[in-house]
């Protein structure tokens, strides 16, 4: 059977194959690149926050004091960075406890690090302020880490180091050295051992104020009066030769503080 002859393409046809065949090879190349972009982003590292080694066994519980050791009334404050009720009570209360309580010489306060799970950026900033602990600025980190608590925490970033990192230079810190002591993790040691204290004590939430042998509900966050009630309190427990002299005009005191 005789084949059927089969048609020769036109020049028009030609033409269009011809103009055709560079779309095509921009088409392909679009596609060879896209697919290594994708791949790049993919398997590039990305910025996260910092986790904790569980290698790492806790060390000794000490915490972070401001003011007196030997105040006659020590407290504690177990609290969490990223925490919102921790953040409310350092930047509305804890000014007026500072200055009221804990620089006259009545209150001996103490920070311990109790950074919970569910916030994805709070170990991050626990390790921050600590390794600022380390140049002696432990307290100027809490304090711009609680200002600023809604430009770094978990809905904010996934690269809470960068925001921190700006803190570290706002207060003078050797940021180089910070950054090697961010790192490596230095301090783990130190925090997962305040943690182990608050375990210790049945801490549950975040703040957690042990004021003299008082521990306040972990869902009571506490004006300054309330706090200040509980303070007293701590005071009239005391016996009496433990209660702080009143220094009279022009006279010393008879003796220190908690004595």
């Amino acid at each position: 059977m005789a084949k059927k002859p089969v048609p020769k393409k036109s020049a028009v046809q030609k033409a269009s194959v011809a103009n055709n065949r560079p779309f095509v090879g921009l088409l392909v190349l679009v596609a060879v690149v896209g697919v290594g972009t994708l791949g790049y982003v993919l398997t590039r590292p990305t910025a996260r926050a910092l986790t904790v080694d569980p290698a790492i066994p806790a060390g000794t519980a000490e915490g972070y004091l401001i003011g007196n050791a030997n105040a006659p009334v020590q407290v504690l404050e177990f609290g969490d960075f990223e925490c919102p009720g921790c953040g409310a009570f350092a930047n509305v209360t804890e000014p007026d406890i500072r200055e009221r309580l804990i620089k006259t010489g009545i209150v001996g306060f103490r920070f311990m690090d109790f950074p919970l799970p569910m916030h994805k950026n709070t170990w991050t900033a626990h390790i921050a302020a600590a390794c600022a602990g380390e140049q002696g600025r432990f307290w100027e980190m809490h304090d711009q880490l609680f200002a600023g608590q809604n430009e770094w925490n978990g809905p904010a970033t996934t690269n809470p180091v960068k925001v921190l990192k700006r803190y570290a230079g706002m207060i003078a810190l050797d940021v180089g050295k910070w950054e090697t002591c961010v790192s490596t993790q230095a301090p783990t040691a130190r925090v997962k051992a305040n943690v182990a204290e608050g375990e210790r004590r049945r801490v549950g939430g975040t703040p957690t104020f042990i004021i003299g042998n008082k521990m306040l509900p972990s869902d009571l966050l506490p004006s300054y009066d309330t706090f200040k009630a509980y303070v007293d309190s701590a005071l009239a427990a005391l016996p009496k030769t433990a209660a702080p002299a009143t220094p009279v005009a022009g006279k010393k005191s008879a003796g220190k503080p908690g004595t």
